[in-house]
């Protein structure tokens, strides 16, 4: 079953699965080292926050892809968003019995960002597998189908910082509350696929060190596949970096509210998506390797400047435009990704290259973490100039080895000429 099966597919409960659980994650991503700073005024336990957050997502990428690979995706998204309904559930009740702005109650947070954020990541490998089953069909429409999904994806960014600012205001445990009805919508709007179509189909499946090891092998056997992971490991830093420090940015250098974090993240939300909707046209027109070389020289610029940002409005400007940028070079990476990764490893396979680009989020923490407010700036500075060189290397190494990721046809495509299979198409026609 095709993820969008046709132009109403954003009526179908797939892409409203998708967005469900996208927003749940932007929600508690954003809300729980914010609502560490608000109520501690620490920037240290702000960027310890984070790290937490993100140091349970790679146990999760870890084992994410070999659990798909055996017992399918959308038994997995089941199970994970779930669970995670069940755990801030039980947060939100927990937190309501505690004072408000103790240690306990600190903690609590914390504790509940790194455990959700393990299930989110599970999650997220699932559902990114079913889209990379989409993009298979979709042929050389693929770019088309990976805008449609990164349009959700960027829609639950634009969503999720206005709604847990929001949410903050009413309170920890509401917030709570709010993000596990999410999360169990997701799981209930789950629809349940054929094994074979999404599942490894062989009797005997890996174990889950097997199926990181043949993911492993896969990504240094490709070359092009090689250089993406090494470009998107220096971009998930400088972005991570801008994100973990835009809260003690906004707050402590321009004096601002803790809601005009969410208003600076929900209006770069809005400019990326029209660059991640523009990015589909460009593409047919221009071709992967251009538009992404441009979209990441775009989102090298727009970091260095944000580093350097003289107020709150150049600052919103900068950070806008780094995300268009950021946006139409996630469609051309993830496009690359499905076509590079071979069907039959493709869940250890994703979940390596996940680990090695999600490394950065936890370092980010731990960089803000150690260094004072008055340091971030030139941490974001440096990040941005390692950021740019490393892309400049992963787009020449994609530039020699394009016809590793050439477009491929699908059957139908390969029996009547040039005209896409009706499916491919409407895939590709869901956004």
């Amino acid at each position: 079953m095709p993820l969008f099966p046709h132009r109403r597919a954003v009526l179908r409960r797939p892409p409203l699965m998708r967005a469900a659980d996208a927003v749940a994650t932007a929600v508690t991503t954003y809300a729980v080292p914010l609502l560490v700073l608000t109520t501690t005024g620490s920037t240290a336990l702000t960027g310890i926050a984070f790290l937490l957050e993100w140091l349970p997502r790679l146990a999760a990428f870890t084992i994410g892809g070999p659990l798909v690979d055996r017992y399918r995706a959308d038994r997995v998204f089941r199970a994970a968003t779930t669970g995670r309904g069940l755990l801030l559930a039980a947060a939100a009740l927990t937190l309501l019995a505690l004072p408000a702005g103790g240690t306990t109650a600190t903690g609590t947070v914390m504790a509940v960002g790194a455990l959700s954020g393990l299930l989110a990541q599970t999650s997220f490998v699932a559902v990114e597998t079913l889209g990379a089953q989409a993009s298979r069909a979709a042929g050389a429409h693929a770019h088309r189908v990976q805008s449609v999904q990164i349009s959700i994806d960027q829609g639950a960014l634009l969503i999720g910082p206005l709604l847990g600012g929001l949410l903050l205001l009413a309170g920890p445990s509401t917030l709570l509350a709010v993000v596990a009805v999410l999360s169990v919508s997701a799981a209930l709007l789950t629809e349940s696929l054929p094994g074979p179509a999404v599942a490894g189909s062989e009797p005997d499946r890996q174990s889950v060190v097997a199926s990181l090891r043949t993911g492993w092998h896969t990504v240094r056997a490709i070359p092009a596949l090689g250089w993406l992971v090494t470009g998107l490991i220096a971009s998930n830093l400088a972005v991570a970096v801008a994100q973990v420090s835009a809260p003690i940015t906004v707050l402590h250098t321009y004096g601002a509210s803790s809601l005009a974090v969410g208003a600076v993240w929900s209006a770069a939300g809005v400019v990326a998506l029209g660059a991640v909707a523009a990015s589909r046209r460009l593409i047919d027109h221009h071709g992967l390797w251009p538009v992404g070389a441009a979209a990441a020289a775009t989102a090298c610029l727009a970091c260095l400047a944000t580093a350097l940002a003289p107020g709150l409005s150049s600052y919103a400007l900068t950070i806008a435009v780094l995300m268009a940028g950021e946006g139409a070079l996630t469609v051309v990476l993830r496009t690359l990704r499905a076509r590079l990764i071979p069907a039959a490893v493709f869940g250890g396979t994703l979940s390596v290259t996940i680990v090695l680009i999600v490394i950065p989020m936890p370092v980010a923490g731990a960089l803000v973490a150690a260094l004072p407010a008055g340091r971030l700036p030139a941490l974001l500075l440096i990040c941005s100039a390692a950021q740019g060189l490393a892309m400049a290397l992963a787009f020449r190494g994609l530039w020699r080895h394009r016809a590793s990721y050439a477009a491929p046809h699908t059957p139908a495509e390969q029996t009547a000429g040039t005209e896409p299979a009706p499916a491919a198409l409407a895939a590709a026609d869901a956004s």
